[in-house]
């Protein structure tokens, strides 16, 4: 029987046993060879007194050896097995390793990004790696084990299905028997788990599998799991997010031994908005975001004042102690508020005199140290432009400027809902209003007699909320979920809102709503990205290294060279052609 390389310990000295893995490093002595062994579970000493083979071996070779368990003359603290080694009696080559393109034990890997995805399977046999495709199932399963504690039943939902375009691009599947219709590769299982709760199920999840045809970035890939859960018989979302908050606890105690306090906190999303820039707020420091609108409508500035005339609002950021900042730092603080939309960065040093941009034009400055809290010493920021987009400007300076100044604390978890979102937004480009969360979700109940008002107007269409909810862990969005329509007119409402008529809604929802047509349960949910999740738990900064066979930032597969180009025969078989350009 073959005994796992990582377990043998003191209680095994004097044992025969029987061990295969690979080859994980080599000292040749002469005579005396010795050899580091790897499996899953871990290393191992090998000695090899006069034997010619093992001076033969290379690295990642799999070998199987016979031999006895025997205390280490000189113990390593640093290995579970460190206290004994293993004199080899018989040993047998069972694979030969090519001469390596990277070291799989190499931490940081230098070898690059394209390279360790196309040898993925050497990648893989790093022990970082190992460990977070042994986290990622430990997630699954504790997932797996509370919600069927919870009375939740795991569903499998199809992916093929038919596009419902509304939002990210979809992956399309040719059809062979009926040339000229497509498959669509689900985005998220949310109609199909809808109809699910319609048929009795009144409690779903699965850890679903999605695609989106978007451009990429480190927390996005176009194939992604995430846990997609369903609840009957729920009109507000306090039932949910007990069990969520619940489910986030169990699974950070099974699986890194941390408790999260709850209940999380509820943050609207106006004051998430107004006091951090973000509907997705990192908690782990400070530095809050105070309006100063009123007290720059009459600046002399004139950018700041024209930007207030036209609607704009005003954002300080008040940075203690930082009245010294360079130029230099300064102006990268801006690059980042252009970056994200503003058309610059106002900045005031409070020392022993005032200097900056804002120094000559306060109008009233006991009330701008009132109001943003500025002492001698400090720096204060302020951006000035359509709400939305200065807010998020000075948001996103926060952020740098918590990674700057080591603000962050590390090891700390920050979970909170942001909740009361904006029902719709409105598309200049399309000249539309268009679902701020997706289609199927209701407004809250105080709104709901506004959205099927057909007399209410269009154009405060914008102030009606949402009944959704994001889950925010550190500054990233974990997941989020709605309470759903389940009324056919409040559904057929909304589809008019959005600009879709009666015919284009029965052919592209058609056997939803007939779903919602035959007594429909009140019911909500909510999705959560795993892969993002496993991430933030690993400590890794990519999803790509939490993935086992993970796409590149094009979308590329270096291991099997997808996507490539297909045999002629199949393309006629599908009744399709390639256009050249």
């Amino acid at each position: 029987m073959r005994h796992p390389c990582g377990g043998l310990r003191r209680g095994h000295v004097g044992q025969k046993v029987t061990l295969s893995g690979w080859v994980h490093r080599l000292r040749d002595l002469g005579g005396l060879t010795f050899i580091d062994l790897r499996d899953a579970s871990g290393i191992v000493q090998l000695v090899c007194r006069d034997l010619p083979l093992a001076r033969k071996l290379s690295r990642e070779d799999v070998i199987r050896v016979e031999g006895t368990v025997q205390p280490r003359e000189a113990p390593n603290p640093d290995l579970p097995t460190g206290e004994v080694e293993v004199v080899v009696d018989a040993l047998e080559v069972v694979a030969r390793a090519q001469p390596l393109p990277f070291s799989p034990d190499e931490e940081p890997p230098r070898a690059s990004e394209e390279t360790r995805l196309r040898f993925r399977f050497l990648d893989l046999r790093r022990p970082r790696m190992q460990r977070n495709l042994r986290l990622r199932h430990q997630v699954s399963l504790a997932i797996r084990q509370y919600l069927d504690r919870q009375g939740f039943l795991e569903v499998e939902t199809p992916l093929l299905t038919r596009s419902t375009p509304e939002g990210a691009r979809d992956f399309l599947v040719p059809s062979r028997l009926e040339p000229g219709k497509f498959y669509a590769l689900p985005q998220s299982p949310q109609l199909f788990k809808q109809i699910l709760i319609c048929s009795g199920v009144e409690r779903y999840f699965q850890l679903a599998r999605c695609f989106r045809d978007e451009d990429l970035r480190a927390d996005r890939q176009p194939e992604f799991t995430q846990l997609d859960l369903e609840m009957a018989f729920l009109e507000e979302p306090e039932e949910l997010f007990s069990l969520i908050e619940g489910l986030l606890a169990h699974v950070f105690r099974e699986t890194i031994g941390v408790e999260l306090e709850t209940p999380f906190p509820r943050l609207p999303y106006q004051e998430a908005m107004a006091r951090y820039g973000s509907d997705k707020p990192d908690l782990r420091f400070g530095l809050e975001l105070t309006e100063v609108t009123e007290l720059f409508v009459e600046s002399e500035l004139r950018v700041l004042r024209q930007a207030i005339a036209q609607g704009g609002r005003a954002f300080a950021l008040r940075v203690p102690g930082e009245a010294g900042m360079s130029r230099k730092e300064l102006g990268e603080l801006e690059g980042v508020a252009k970056a994200h939309g503003a058309g610059g960065l106002l900045w005031l040093a409070r020392g022993e005199e005032l200097r900056g941009p804002l120094a000559k034009f306060l109008p009233q400055p006991a009330a701008l140290w009132e109001a943003t809290g500025l002492e001698v010493g400090d720096l204060l920021l302020v951006v000035a432009g359509p709400w939305e987009t200065a807010a998020t400007a000075l948001g996103q300076v926060r952020l740098e400027l918590g990674r700057k100044l080591s603000l962050i604390q590390e090891g700390k978890w920050c979970p909170l809902w942001v909740v009361d979102f904006p029902l719709l937004e409105w598309d200049e480009a399309e000249g539309r209003w268009t679902a701020r969360h997706h289609p199927f979700t209701s407004p809250r109940p105080e709104d709901l007699e506004k959205l099927l008002d057909p007399s209410f107007p269009r154009e405060r269409l914008g102030e009606l909320k949402a009944n959704a909810y994001d889950l925010v862990l550190n500054g990233v969005e974990l997941g989020g979920g709605s309470i759903r329509i389940h009324r056919p007119e409040v559904q057929a409402r909304m589809f008019e809102v959005l600009g879709i008529g009666p015919k284009a809604a029965q052919q592209r929802f058609g056997f939803f709503l007939r779903a919602l047509e035959y007594g429909a349960p009140p019911h909500g949910g909510i999705a959560l990205g795993l892969d993002r999740w496993v991430m933030m738990l690993a400590g890794e900064s990519s999803l790509r290294e939490v993935i086992a066979f993970p796409k590149t930032a094009t979308g590329a597969c270096p291991l099997t060279g997808a996507p490539a180009e297909v045999d002629p025969g199949q393309l006629e078989e599908l009744h399709l052609e390639v256009k050249e350009g």
